[in-house]
């Protein structure tokens, strides 16, 4: 592919730029305390620039999660073609988890933040639950094809995309309130684990 142009790295440069000073603001003084108009002004930019980039500020605390979900699903899409399901999303979701509590640097930061501002905030926990509901049929459709099956025909692929983009982080942000800390890229892995080896459990 070409190298972006001057003009698409400035826009690149500035939405990174935004959505930095976005998690730093929002960590600092709560989500809901903080506007659009002190983003901008974090960094140097106008209101009216920021809606370019962003719709809101939900929009905004919420655009790494975004990225992360696109990440998620490329990986699983590149899975080989002979990769069970659940397994395939399971290793989607902790590489990508995994390489972004080892990176260095923003990178690392930023997945510290969006883990920080979802605990804190229980409006943006559910909003990144409606987000993953809004690709439900996107899922599907890579499920649908590993499967061999038609998501307008057999039901199973939309339960699986339900569970890969919110069962399983409702579950870990459940064990997190119940005092589970270990890393995302671990509860994740358990959390597919417990999946695959099946919920039907014996009464007591």
């Amino acid at each position: 592919m070409p190298e972006p142009g001057l003009r698409e790295r400035k826009k690149h440069r500035t939405r990174e730029m935004l959505i930095d000073a976005a998690q730093e603001l929002f960590c600092a003084n709560g989500f809901e305390a903080t506007t659009v108009d002190e983003i901008a002004a974090a960094v140097d930019v106008s209101p009216r620039t920021f809606f370019r980039y962003f719709t809101s500020k939900e929009d905004v605390a919420l655009a790494f999660a975004d990225e992360q979900i696109t990440a998620m699903l490329d990986r699983f899409a590149a899975q080989p073609a002979g990769t069970p399901v659940l397994t395939g999303l399971r290793q989607a979701a902790v590489e990508l988890v995994r390489a972004s509590e080892a990176a260095a640097g923003s990178a690392r930061a930023r997945h510290q933040r969006m883990r920080q501002l979802v605990s804190a905030s229980p409006a943006l926990a559910a909003a990144r639950t409606e987000r993953g509901v809004a690709r439900l049929d996107e899922v599907a459709r890579l499920v649908g094809a590993r499967m061999g099956v038609d998501p307008a025909v057999d039901p199973r692929p939309h339960l699986v995309a339900s569970v890969a983009l919110c069962a399983v982080q409702t579950t870990i942000t459940a064990w997190r309130a119940a005092g589970r800390d270990a890393p995302d890229s671990e509860l994740i892995g358990q959390a597919f684990d417990l999946l695959s080896a099946g919920l039907d459990y014996p009464g007591a």
